[in-house]
């Protein structure tokens, strides 16, 4: 069990399998629910897999199913999660940058280029202050809102301000809102905090901390930082302009809204995917057209080493440059005059062909157990994998055996790529010899 435990890849299931465990045992507990008696096992597996994993889909109405000690369990499985994701991905970060003398790439080239105990503290104690600090900066400012605003309590107000700027910058989306965040659609002040802390968060922290250092000086920055950086413009762009675009008229979103809220609400569509979950907008009144991008935005997800899901945006971009490469008949990949490594590559390669082959599967199990059209089933399990929360409606509405198969994805979506793709890198070896090459038709 030792040894097993010692294999990073190994471990990281293992650790989020006892906290998931842990945080099920905690919410079938009475005293967890508003009703009487304690909550079904499924109903706590489901909503403790969301929480742990930052996801943001609920089988249940938080607001009024949980009691606030419920409600306070779901909002440590999300800081627990959220903040256990992050170190654990930091240090296999480093383990892999170490074995593949990438540290240039990740958070090894901040202070430290070893991976000694002092240096691992060092990182995960920055990640840990990082992540607090801009917890508290959005939670005052949402908490002045909701007092000065809404006129809550001000014990209310301070603890709607902390739930959602954690579950903000943990991309979790769990709201204490029936509707969630639709009646904010046109609150700047409260839905400027929750983008900028989810777009924040969904640059990982090595971007983080390069961007502290380095923010005047683009061209010292590395290919990952490039990558992230780059590719969260684009995909912000993309995903404002389609929203605005297709949902401009539409009586069941953006249609009633004036101008500026229409402009708010494009944004916040646009930011949200990215694997937080929030919605200001009924999603299951979208267009075919927006939901299709929105597949799409879940499914590429944020940067490494952070909170955000998905396939990640490093590995997007890194297969758009090796295509480029490959139609301009270059042998290199290159970008900003750094040559891609050749297992980079295939380690892009990889996750991005297994994540592809989990949402596949998945939407074809909710196809086989729903009735769910195609693109509802499709979306939820995109959501659930790439750990994202948004739904169109029907997650409370599934069968229980559709409901496990989310719990499955968002467990995998959290875990497994992360998993897979540093022991690839872990288990490489170099083979002291070379087989016979031939070329089959490709394309």
């Amino acid at each position: 069990m030792r040894r097993t435990l010692q294999h990073p890849a190994r471990a990281v299931p293992i650790a989020f399998l006892i906290a998931i465990s842990a945080g099920t045992v905690l919410l079938m507990l009475p005293v967890s629910r508003q009703g009487p008696g304690g909550a079904p096992l499924l109903t706590a597996l489901f909503t403790t897999t969301s929480a742990v994993c930052v996801t943001g889909l609920s089988i249940v109405d938080t607001p009024t199913y949980w009691s606030s000690f419920g409600q306070a369990v779901i909002l440590g499985e999300i800081q627990v999660g959220g903040l256990g994701i992050v170190t654990l991905a930091t240090m296999l970060g480093l383990l892999v940058s170490r074995r593949l003398g990438l540290s240039r790439r990740l958070m090894a080239q901040a202070e430290n280029r070893s991976v000694t105990l002092g240096s691992v503290r060092g990182i995960l104690g920055r990640v840990a202050l990082t992540l607090l600090v801009c917890e508290t900066v959005v939670a005052v400012a949402l908490t002045a809102r909701f007092w000065l605003g809404y006129r809550y309590p001000f014990g209310k107000a301070v603890w709607h301000g902390v739930f959602h700027a954690v579950s903000a910058f943990n991309d979790a989306g769990f709201a204490l809102y029936s509707d969630n965040m639709v009646r904010f659609v046109g609150d700047w002040w409260v839905c400027l905090p929750l983008i900028a802390a989810v777009v924040v968060a969904s640059l990982g922290f090595p971007v983080l901390f390069e961007l502290l250092r380095e923010l005047r000086r683009p061209a010292t920055w590395t290919v990952h930082t490039r990558l992230t950086v780059m590719g969260t413009v684009v995909l912000l762009a993309v995903g404002f302009v389609a929203v605005l675009a297709f949902e401009w008229t539409n009586a069941g979103t953006l249609g009633p809204l004036g101008v500026a809220d229409k402009t708010l609400a494009a944004l916040f569509q646009s930011a949200m995917p990215r694997t937080a979950g929030f919605n200001s907008v009924d999603y299951a009144q979208m267009q075919t057209e927006t939901v299709a991008v929105t597949d799409v935005l879940m499914f590429i997800g944020g940067g490494s080493a952070g909170t955000a899901g998905g396939i990640k945006v490093t590995t997007f971009f890194l297969l758009a440059y090796v295509i480029w490469s490959e139609v301009r008949a270059e042998s290199d990949v290159v970008v900003g005059r750094r040559r891609i490594a050749e297992s980079a590559q295939r380690q892009a390669v990889s996750v991005a062909l297994l994540g592809v082959a989990v949402v596949a599967v998945g939407t074809l199990l909710l196809l086989l157990l729903t009735d769910l059209p195609l693109d509802r089933a499709l979306f939820e399990t995109t959501s659930a994998f790439a750990t994202v929360g948004l739904s169109t409606g029907v997650t409370a509405t599934l069968p229980p055996a559709a409901q496990v198969v989310l719990v499955m994805l968002m467990f995998v979506g959290r875990v497994g790529t992360v998993a897979v793709a540093s022991a690839m890198a872990l288990a490489e070896r170099p083979r002291r010899y070379r087989y016979p090459e031939e070329q089959p038709i490709v394309g």
